[in-house]
């Protein structure tokens, strides 16, 4: 029986990643991070924003920022539907960044939904693209 499993990150606009995979790692609302391996049980739960990591058969691990959506894993299959995901590899760390401060500065005076999803997409960003320290993506 092989390790691996398939895996699809799916938003509207493209298939950001589909493969096989022999682990991944994300984040549900309100349900912290879960683990997907070969031959895990039928699972279905709500996306938060998160650095999601999907490792490959060759040791590789495709990062991915998620903002929100659903994971549903099925028959070996994992996938992710957002309406919107970045690979970590495409993020642009500078904006990302600027987009964090400015979400941060905004925290200072108001604390609404709206503020805290753009910190949180930030935060999924940066992770995604080599974490707060900005060491290369997939550098692990």
């Amino acid at each position: 029986m092989s390790d691996a499993m398939r895996v699809e990150v799916v938003s509207p606009e493209r298939v950001l990643f589909s493969g096989e995979a022999t682990q991944v790692i994300t984040r549900t609302l309100g349900g912290g991070e879960i683990a997907f391996l070969n031959g895990h049980a039928p699972f279905l739960g709500a996306l938060d924003y998160c650095h999601t990591r999907i490792y490959l058969a060759d040791g590789k691990v495709e990062d991915v920022a998620i903002h929100g959506g659903f994971v549903e894993v099925s028959n070996n299959k994992v996938s992710l539907l957002t309406d919107l995901a970045e690979l970590g590899g495409e993020i642009d760390r500078a904006r990302a960044m600027r987009a964090k401060e400015a979400a941060e500065e905004r925290m200072r005076g108001e604390h609404d939904a709206e503020v805290e999803a753009a910190l949180s997409r930030a935060h999924a960003r940066l992770a995604a693209s080599g974490g707060l320290t900005g060491t290369a993506a997939g550098a692990h």
